[in-house]
């Protein structure tokens, strides 16, 4: 019996060995003002200065227009404050690299790794896993054992089995192959083989192999199976405990079994690797103008840290280590504000806020705080290296203030901090060794809302940005100005 699966997989995180560039790995914490074609740091005359708050406005290298918006909204009339001008210090954080692989070309969006796929095995089945010559001897002491996998490239599943040694007595009661989609509880295919039987079914998935009989699968370890991956469209992620949910961890790591799959639309991925060499040409020809239009940017704006890291989702939280070193390391400052680019902020109603409830003194942290939230293990915040279940609380990033103790111990840090999957999160674990003061403030809004009183809201477009800002000129409130 076969069944047959079309597995249609976007291209997702994972390792990989680039076919022509070296790409260059984010340095220990250091950044510049200078432009990204430029080491020369600029003479400003605000480094003199002491300020009461530096913001940072995380910002991606393409996004002029975001920039240019908060230039003629809040950060014009913060500018033409007469008291908020000699208080405030804005800084938009960019990273000074470009990612020199196509988008195309990359494992997923997130990141700057590429998409390895060489010589791909077009036209056959494939056999994922093969055992060894020596197959003589399972593991005993195996209840379960299991093995992750990430499809990069489209995939059909053909079958799905275990391993069966013929020179032995192979194994006397039921196997049961149970076929997981990453972050599911319940299974998506389950294939139950009886001794005399062979294999049936089949995803980001988890594959796991179960017995009654102790001696009934022969497992061997993930590290001595031959792995198929197609010439690069497939990848095995873990094998083992902790890939399952807790009632099925009872194993140890290997693998007991195997599927057959082939590549789907070959014709389509040949082309699309042929034009690999065209499309990277193009694409460092558009990173060379880019980092021209942002040299000249900075040199108009004196608004821009860039920080010394290849500019992706993946390394926010290393532009924003880079920022704290930055900051502690030219300015003169009692607290620090992080904002992203996207985000309607109001300073005015910031500062009347400290005002109000004295919000400032040492080992500070004041914002909106998610608290046990769960870790996701695919997607675009995917985190598959912190362990717990739930992240430690961490301000959702529209906007939040520390003191400068914290951005000091950041700084200073830099080198020995790991960086997970987002700037929020790895902000949140940072601080839970330290265990600063937090002040939970529900105005610093995590959602695309508008709220009146609102210190900051996520999430807007340019066009949306500048009629929230209209508003709040008009009549001082930027979500209820027809009703007033």
């Amino acid at each position: 019996m076969r069944n047959w699966l079309v597995l249609l997989c976007p291209c997702v995180l994972g390792a990989a060995l680039h076919l022509w560039l070296r790409l260059r790995s984010p340095p220990p914490a250091r950044a510049s003002e200078a432009g990204p074609a430029d080491n020369s740091a600029l003479s400003s005359h605000w480094k003199a200065r002491h300020y009461d708050v530096v913001v940072g406005v995380l910002s991606a290298r393409n996004n002029h227009e975001l920039r240019n918006v908060i230039r003629s909204t809040w950060l014009k009339h913060l500018l033409q404050h007469p008291a908020l001008s000699q208080r405030v210090l804005v800084k938009f954080i960019i990273g000074a690299q470009g990612c020199e692989v196509p988008v195309e070309d990359r494992e997923d969006p997130y990141s700057c790794r590429l998409l390895n796929i060489t010589n791909p095995v077009l036209n056959q089945e494939i056999e994922a896993f093969s055992l060894p010559e020596d197959t003589s001897s399972g593991l005993p002491e195996d209840r379960v054992v299991s093995v992750s996998f990430r499809v990069l490239y489209p995939i059909v599943i053909t079958s799905l089995g275990v391993f069966y040694d013929a020179s032995d007595v192979g194994f006397q009661r039921n196997i049961t192959v149970k076929l997981y989609q990453a972050e599911q509880e319940e299974a998506l295919f389950v294939a139950r083989f009886s001794p005399p039987s062979c294999g049936v079914q089949s995803f980001e998935g988890t594959i796991v192999w179960e017995s009654q009989d102790v001696l009934g699968l022969v497992s061997r370890n993930l590290h001595r199976v031959t792995v198929n991956d197609g010439g690069g469209v497939l990848r095995v992620i873990t094998a083992g405990e902790g890939a399952l949910p807790r009632e099925l961890m009872e194993g140890v790591e290997g693998v007991a079994g195997g599927f057959i799959y082939t590549i789907q639309e070959g014709d389509a991925l040949l082309r699309s690797l042929h034009s690999r060499p065209r499309r990277l040409i193009d694409h460092l020809r558009s990173l060379h103008e880019e980092d021209a239009l942002l040299k000249e940017e900075s040199s108009i704006y004196d608004d821009i840290v860039f920080v010394d890291v290849v500019d992706t989702y993946r390394n926010v939280p290393a532009k924003l280590l880079n920022f704290y070193s930055w900051t502690v390391a030219t300015v003169s400052f009692d607290l620090l504000l992080k904002t992203d680019d996207d985000c309607y902020v109001d300073l005015e109603a910031v500062f009347n806020r400290i005002t109000q409830k004295n919000l400032d003194g040492p080992n500070f942290w004041w914002g909106n705080f998610r608290l046990n939230w769960a870790v996701d293990r695919t997607g675009k915040w995917q985190e598959l290296e912190y362990p717990s279940p739930a992240y430690p609380a961490f301000a959702c990033g529209s906007g939040y203030v520390i003191s400068r103790d914290i951005v000091g111990w950041l700084a200073s840090n830099a080198g020995w901090l790991k960086t997970y999957q987002g700037e929020d999160v790895s902000m949140g674990i940072w601080m839970a060794a330290i265990g600063p003061r937090r002040y939970q403030d529900s105005l610093w809004l995590c959602e695309k809302t508008c709220e009146t009183g609102m210190l900051s809201s996520p999430q807007y477009s340019p066009q949306e940005l500048t009629e929230l800002w209209k508003r709040k000129e008009s009549c001082g409130d930027p979500c209820l100005c027809e009703a007033r």
